[in-house]
């Protein structure tokens, strides 16, 4: 036993000893070969690079695309901006040569344990040669060419021109590059003019600029922003005193207009979309001189613009954007906001049900557009939803659910199919959730943190491509500064919905357009258009409007909002609906009509069932027009019972009774039959199109009477029942008087 665990340690050793220099010899000469890297001094000191954006057409895109344009020289700065920066990124800047050794031997530790590269532990110096030479790959050849690069930066530069370099180039958020840009963005004024806690807020949000952006997340940035003045008090660069000042203020903005609105242009989201595609930043793009070829259509983006401006509200944010349903490219994108649309989650509102709710319950076979469902007060556990306007409409298909936007159905449906269900379909189509977002609330749209536009107008697409989904994008293709192309955007869909679903779903929201919330688009006629409203709404007023609307062709995605979520006037049927009919209608389509797909059928339902009973049974083939309905199913989801009406003869449920020589005939009427009633033969009186209970009053004179009632279904003379009632006068004697009295 001794002599086999001895084997083993001296296995475990030499396996060690073997691994230890492998890794050693590995690493080694990759740093060697990568020593002779070439540090590209004109990346780090230049102040003004641009990236060539080209439209579909291949024409370059006129939106000018420059970064870092404003400098800012580091002696200009106030000391505590610097030291801020110091405190958080890099306590030992002045002291090191490049590389902390602390804090890569404890981040190597912590990545040996996980078996993955979390923690970089990187310096200024370093972080500036990332942002500068490198991609953002985690990997240890990237992480052996940093250290190269790191130090030969430290050799050519001094450690001032390496921080200001670094400030002037990091990113920011809300696309802002160098430290003069964020402070004329955030706070309206030059960095030179940044105060303590100011200075600490733009330090904190450099980890991660959409984490802690004080536009979306200002909370995090707050918190972020007192942890940085913790640091700076706990290594003596402030008191105590100042720290609990500065943390006491509140996260204040002063925004900078930008007059171009280029954070919003059509050419910087296809940067920011080209920047993650190939895991660089967009200063690096501009220093490798890669070139963006995009699905811009000029001419779809001009006719978006003007219609916003047929539509255009005063002080509040809005978006445009139009996705081409084959290619699934972004054809135009327009947006009016001092923030960075597309990095902004809002509530979808009403435009969820259709996505979360009611696609996937027709998928799933739980409903068909006919489904009758009852619009009702509700209340599960402590969530009581209302309708908007509080009312209720009784029974209603589900249709009709959708086109009203009546939110009780939407909650009951959900209620059928699971919000587990929902959340996994909707995941499929692009959307994400938290972990929170598990509430019926869902079913309105109530997510934990919303969406962007782009996603919810992508999520659509799926309707018009017969269920099969693919993400949108800007980037056609990238080529470097070589022309080689190392991107190209290839879709590759994948099925969500069934064909039939998907257009069962459309022709819903077809009618949506006609008579429903999205109304203000029936008189198009230029191509057929399904849509959906959605409105994020509060007491005194609203938030947010949506108009999402596609017809064969493309999907159309327009929103309007306040981003300070103060109450406005906008409503969906309103604003984004108006601007979605003046695009439309400047525009002529190739392509105007849904296709049908092979598994959609039609088939008669029996009206009467459906009415008094609020169920779907498939109508007589003997039923009369006017008691059935024509309406779409999928094949894979027919109804299987028949109606019992016309079938068989008519039953009539009547009774007589007589009362001061008068015969009283209670008749329980039925819609569907006709009634005739005869007194003696002679026709007295003929009922029909009635639902109720009826009383009917008769003279009886004569000595004998017959009453007598014949029903048959209307339209359909074949079938007749008859009921009779014979009444008889007679005398009954008693010792007073004569009597005579009538009999049955």
């Amino acid at each position: 036993m001794k002599k086999f665990v001895k084997i083993c340690l001296i296995s475990f050793v030499l396996a060690g000893v073997f691994a230890t220099t492998f890794a050693g010899t590995y690493l080694g000469s990759n740093y060697l070969k990568y020593k002779r890297l070439p540090l590209n001094a004109e990346a780090l000191t230049t102040p003004s690079l641009s990236i060539d954006v080209f439209s579909k057409a291949n024409v370059k895109m006129e939106d000018e695309n420059q970064f870092n344009g404003d400098f800012c020289k580091l002696e200009d700065l106030p000391e505590h901006t610097k030291l801020a920066f110091i405190s958080i990124e890099d306590k030992t800047f002045y002291q090191h040569n490049g590389l902390n050794k602390k804090r890569i031997l404890k981040a190597m530790l912590n990545n040996l344990k996980s078996g993955k590269l979390k923690e970089g532990a990187s310096t200024i110096s370093q972080q500036l040669i990332k942002n500068t030479h490198l991609s953002s790959e985690k990997t240890f050849d990237r992480k052996l060419k940093e250290v190269a690069l790191t130090q030969k930066l430290e050799k050519s530069f001094s450690k001032d021109e390496i921080l200001e370099s670094y400030l002037n180039i990091i990113f920011y958020g809300n696309n802002c590059y160098g430290i003069e840009n964020a402070s004329r963005y955030y706070f309206g004024k030059s960095a030179k003019d940044l105060s303590l806690e100011e200075s600490c807020t733009l330090a904190g949000i450099i980890k991660s600029p959409s984490r802690y952006s004080p536009v979306t997340n200002p909370d995090l940035c707050k918190k972020r922003r007192d942890l940085v003045l913790s640091e700076m008090q706990k290594d003596g660069h402030i008191s105590s005193e100042q720290m609990l000042t500065a943390q006491s203020k509140p996260l204040t903005l002063s925004k900078h207009q930008r007059s171009t609105n280029k954070i919003n242009s059509y050419s910087q989201a296809s940067i920011d979309e080209a920047a993650k595609l190939l895991g660089l930043t967009p200063k690096q793009l501009a220093i490798g001189g890669y070139k963006i070829h995009t699905y811009f259509d000029e001419e779809k983006q001009n006719a978006l613009k003007d219609a916003f401006s047929e539509s255009k509200v005063e002080n509040m944010s809005s978006a445009g954007i139009i996705i081409d349903n084959e290619s699934h490219g972004v054809k135009a994108f327009v947006a009016d906001s001092d923030y960075r649309i597309l990095d902004i989650k809002r509530q979808p509102a009403s435009c969820l049900k259709p996505l979360l709710v009611y696609a996937p319950a027709l998928n799933e076979n739980v409903i068909a557009p006919c489904t009758q469902i009852l619009d009702e007060p509700l209340k599960i556990g402590d969530y009581s939803p209302e309708n908007v306007n509080k009312k209720y409409a009784g029974y209603l298909s589900i249709t009709d659910a959708v086109k009203t936007s009546s939110n009780i159905p939407a909650i009951k449906v959900l209620s059928y199919i699971g919000i587990d269900t929902g959340i996994a379909y909707a995941k499929r189509l692009g959307l994400s959730f938290d972990e929170k977002d598990d509430s019926y609330a869902l079913a309105l749209g109530g997510m934990t943190y919303g969406c962007n536009l782009k996603d919810l107008a992508t999520a659509y697409t799926v309707f018009p491509n017969g269920g099969q989904f693919s993400p949108s994008h800007f980037v056609q293709y990238i080529t470097d500064g070589n022309g080689k192309i190392v991107y190209l955007h290839k879709p590759q869909p994948q099925m969500v919905f069934r064909e039939d679903s998907a257009y069962l779903m459309t022709n819903i929201l077809q009618e949506t357009a006609k008579t429903g919330t999205a109304r203000k688009l029936s008189d198009i006629t230029s191509t057929e258009v399904a849509s959906k409203t959605g409105t994020v709404g509060k007491k005194d007023g609203n938030i947010d409007a949506y108009n999402i609307t596609f017809c064969p062709e493309e999907t159309i995605g327009i929103w309007y909002g306040e981003l300070s979520n103060k109450p406005s006037k906008i409503s969906s049927g309103n604003q984004p609906t108006n601007t979605m009919k003046s695009y439309i209608t400047s525009q002529v389509y190739e392509k105007t009509e849904f296709e049908v797909p092979s598994s959609i059928t039609t088939a008669r339902i029996d009206s009467l069932t459906k009415e008094n009973e609020h169920r779907i049974v498939l109508a007589s083939p003997y039923s009369p027009d006017r008691f059935t309905e024509e309406v779409l199913f999928s094949r894979f989801n027919m109804p299987t019972e028949a109606s019992k009406n016309f079938t068989e003869n008519p039953v009539i449920n009547a009774d007589c009774s007589v009362k001061q020589n008068q015969a009283i005939l209670t008749l329980q009427a039925e819609k569907h039959i006709e009634y005739q009633i005869f007194k003696d033969n002679i026709p007295h009186q003929t009922i029909k199109n009635k639902q109720e209970k009826i009383e009917i009053r008769l003279p009886l004179t004569s000595k004998e009477s017959e009453l007598k009632i014949i029903a048959s279904y209307q339209g359909n003379n074949k079938s007749k029942v008859e009921k009779e009632f014979k009444l008889v006068k007679t005398n009954t004697t008693n010792s007073n008087s004569e009597h005579k009295k009538w009999y049955i």
